[in-house]
């Protein structure tokens, strides 16, 4: 989930020629992952904060014990959601009101809404457990008010909310829940890091020392646990990316990222104005069909360039947003047919590198994309596919 003006459009990245890896630390074998990941890859889905603002009559969440069981059913393994650090550590158990980061898309409120994240939180860890779903916590950094926090100054600051977010899972007993943590999601996108001065690189002196001085912090209270911030822009300058305070990479890939499906579309990332999904409606599914085999070779490109990237840094890769475009939803005139096929390539091409840990089989495995959701049968086919697959081999 992107803001529209960060959002990588470049149709081609620069590949290397070897798949020679390069000599870097081995993750660690008793990290969270090699704990919990000993026989096939996982396959995960995305729940960010829907799963906590989405209790609305109707929006999808209300059951947290039943749309987890409708997840077991349809194979899933994980979920990934956020565990607002920030909140926490300003009053884990207060009210706060949170404003819409759209009222376009279908991930979490489309308003404004109120939340308490613990004892929700530890709730929600809990009907995982009684589901046998392991969590990824990650963040999305949403807009509170009154607002106390998201001006963060230095890594070690974020490091230490995300230290007293799992002090408040540990209180309860239920790190074993815990599949990795993501310290921030899409980093450094300024609509969830609205900290950095504009222009701030993640692939930069600064951008590496950020990153690696979080992860510290947390990795000396709780070093059990598998630490990364996941990505999704910077991705032409891949080569010099310094990645080894990383113990995984959590890539999300898109067909889009390779192409200008989205420019041919007038798709703009739109959050308050429905024109984006309108020019959808207009010549996405027509375009899809017109250049079919191009958007599959494309999207199949970018999964085995991710997959490069990973062998070449010795790491083990999660995806948990991908594969066809970003922004989808239940909407007049837009079928659901062309973005499963799609999907379907990213999951299988994925899938045979065995290069992922966890895989997602798209963005919108979730409940409120009823249109999604419901089609259980090809749900089970993609998760049998990645039950299938192996494992990165790792030294």
């Amino acid at each position: 989930m992107l803001h529209r003006r960060e959002f990588l459009s470049s149709a081609a990245l620069p590949f290397a020629s070897s798949l020679a890896p390069v000599q870097v630390p081995a993750p660690n074998p008793l990290g969270s992952l090699a704990r919990h990941i000993r026989t096939h890859p996982l396959a995960i889905t995305m729940w960010d904060f829907s799963w906590l603002e989405r209790r609305w009559p109707g929006a999808g969440y209300e059951d947290w014990d039943q749309v987890l069981g409708e997840l077991k059913s349809r194979g899933y393994d994980a979920v990934r959601i956020d565990a607002y650090p920030h909140l926490i550590a300003h009053g884990a158990e207060k009210h706060w009101e949170l404003q819409p980061e759209w009222n376009q898309q279908d991930w979490g409120a489309p308003a404004r809404c109120r939340v308490q994240v613990q004892p929700a939180l530890n709730q929600f860890l809990r009907a995982c457990e009684r589901q046998r779903i392991l969590v990824g916590l990650s963040t999305w950094y949403r807009k509170e008010a009154p607002r106390v926090s998201r001006l963060y100054k230095s890594g070690q600051e974020q490091g230490l909310d995300w230290k007293l977010a799992l002090d408040s899972i540990a209180a309860e007993g239920l790190l074993g829940q815990v599949l990795y943590v993501d310290l921030c999601n899409e980093f450094p996108l300024s609509v969830w890091c609205p900290w950095f001065p504009k222009g701030f690189q993640r692939n930069s002196a600064d951008g590496a020392g950020w990153m690696r001085e979080a992860i510290a912090v947390c990795r000396e209270s709780y070093p059990q646990f598998d630490y990364c911030f996941s990505f999704t822009s910077e991705y032409q300058r891949w080569e010099t990316e310094v990645v080894s305070m990383h113990d995984f990479l959590e890539l999300h890939l898109w067909m889009t990222h390779f192409t200008d499906f989205y420019k041919q579309v007038d798709y703009n990332y739109e959050r308050f104005d429905s024109i984006g999904y309108e020019n959808l409606v207009a010549r996405g599914e027509a375009l899809y069909h017109a250049k079919r085999d191009y958007w599959h070779e494309k999207l199949a490109e970018c999964v085995r360039w991710a997959a490069q990237w990973a062998y070449r840094a010795n790491k083990p890769l999660v995806t948990t947003e991908c594969w066809a475009v970003v922004d989808y939803k239940d909407w007049p005139l837009l079928e659901w047919g062309w973005i499963k096929d799609l999907c379907e390539t990213g999951v299988r091409t994925a899938a045979a590198t065995g290069q992922w840990a966890a895989i997602a089989t798209s963005n919108f495995c979730g409940p409120q994309f009823v249109g999604m959701w419901r089609d259980v049968e090809w749900h089970l086919r993609m998760t049998e596919t990645i039950h299938r697959a192996g494992l990165p081999k790792l030294g």
